[in-house]
């Protein structure tokens, strides 16, 4: 396996008032390079301070994270580990710093020191990367939230990183910007290759990823494909999470006497499931 990210028995500790708190304690995964991996997880259960770890916001208290073999705790490749693992935050807000569209997309590449006509070719691919290239001259805050969201992303992709961390960034967002930003992390994964790793507390986006890691008290309890987490229905409902509306809508089936495959998580699959189960009825 080509990994991009490895983290090795790593526990994050915080002190609160005095009193010390375990946020992920002695977790180890490997993210492979290319792939799609959503993190899911309740308020509280380590995804997000995980997140920062695997970008080196957060050192390991004890423990190590490498990013393309370096340790994030190595002062003197922290740029470099910055440059190969780009952060998205929830609120895009925090994150526009200038007054046009196209301004801001260029500022990561400025900090690189890059030249100018560089910057300019990056800029215009990234902004066409998440389909927001029209909008290159328009003001952020004048922007859908959606649409700040992708204008984010793109000053992230116009500095060229492996991968791309995001920290809940449809948490803000209506049905129809959450949409948008897991179409466009969809594309810049299978068209780009850039390494995904997405926190989120929606179901509904982990259902196209390639692996699936659930989070509790600051432990990995689960690990594998969509389908494979989704069929275990009860276990997620203990750790506060709930499953896509296919899978409830599958699960409460074979609960009352139905013979269905619970694997199934699309629209299309699960219709064409109950479609099966009941002509067999």
């Amino acid at each position: 396996m080509d990994k991009i990210i490895e983290v090795k028995n790593v526990t994050y500790e915080y002190t609160e008032e005095e009193t010390t708190h375990i946020a992920v304690k002695d977790l180890s995964l490997c993210i492979e390079r290319g792939s799609f991996t959503v993190i899911l997880g309740h308020n509280g259960s380590g995804k997000s301070t995980l997140a920062k770890l695997l970008n080196g916001l957060n050192k390991a208290t004890f423990g190590d994270v490498f990013v393309d073999g370096i340790n994030t705790k190595n002062e003197e490749t922290e740029i470099e580990v910055k440059r190969k693992v780009g952060m998205v935050f929830q609120n895009p807000d925090n994150q526009l710093v200038a007054s046009i569209v196209e301004e801001d997309v260029a500022f990561g590449p400025e900090n690189l020191g890059l030249a100018p006509r560089e910057i300019r070719v990056r800029v215009d691919e990234a902004l066409k990367a998440v389909g927001m290239y029209e909008f290159k001259d328009s003001t952020p805050h004048r922007l859908s939230g959606g649409q700040k969201q992708r204008v984010a992303i793109a000053g992230i992709i116009a500095m060229e990183p492996e991968c791309l961390v995001l920290d809940e960034p449809t948490a803000m967002l209506d049905p129809k910007g959450r949409a948008e930003i897991i179409n466009t992390l969809l594309k810049l994964n299978r068209e780009k290759g850039i390494t995904v790793v997405l926190i989120t507390h929606y179901m509904e986006e982990a259902e196209k990823a390639d692996r699936v890691i659930v989070m509790n008290n600051g432990s990995i309890i689960d690990d594998g494909t969509p389908s494979e987490i989704f069929k275990n229905v009860e276990k997620l409902k203990t750790v506060g999470l709930d499953v896509p509306q296919t899978t409830e809508l599958l699960y409460e089936l074979s609960k009352n006497g139905f013979s269905v495959n619970t694997n199934k998580i699309s629209v299309e699959d699960t219709a064409l499931e109950i479609k099966r189960a009941l002509e067999e009825f």
